[in-house]
């Protein structure tokens, strides 16, 4: 089976199916004949920029464009699975996650709408979390921190 066509039956398993790990999916799709490794499974869900979300039933995968306003993963749901690390200087802080996290947490960070952030941009595995101030900076980098665990 060609990647696309991998692809395309993993976002239809997703749309049509409660799927909470990689490992599930991987059974779903052996089920279907696609017989895939972990790390192309791993790299097929961030070509799709499928996210790993909390729902009411639970964890599961959900195509970004699925997700209403109310359906922003928490903070304390991301940060223990995504977070790297975090550092800045002056009013910035620069969040570093593990691939493909960096996104959903910006999102996360833009929805918790904290006083002391101005905004944030989000690459594949970076924040930029911009801060009112250097005070403000050390605040927030120590509350993501204790959100992470770290």
């Amino acid at each position: 089976m060609s990647k696309p066509e991998r692809q395309s039956a993993i976002l239809e398993l997703v749309r049509s199916r409660a799927i909470s790990s990689q490992e599930d999916l991987r059974v779903l799709l052996a089920a279907l004949g696609v017989e895939v490794t972990q790390a192309t499974l791993s790299r097929d869900l961030r070509d799709l920029g499928l996210a790993r979300v909390t729902t009411e039933d639970g964890i599961r995968y959900v195509i970004p464009e699925s997700l209403g306003e109310d359906d922003v993963p928490s903070l304390e749901i991301l940060l223990p699975q995504l977070f790297a690390s975090v550092d800045g200087v002056n009013e910035l802080a620069v969040l570093r996650t593990r691939p493909s996290g960096a996104q959903p947490i910006a999102e996360a960070i833009d929805h918790a709408a904290w006083p002391e952030i101005l905004g944030t941009i989000g690459g594949e595995n970076t924040v930029l979390i911009i801060c009112r101030s250097g005070e403000a900076r050390q605040a927030i980098i120590a509350r993501l921190r204790g959100l992470a665990g770290k």
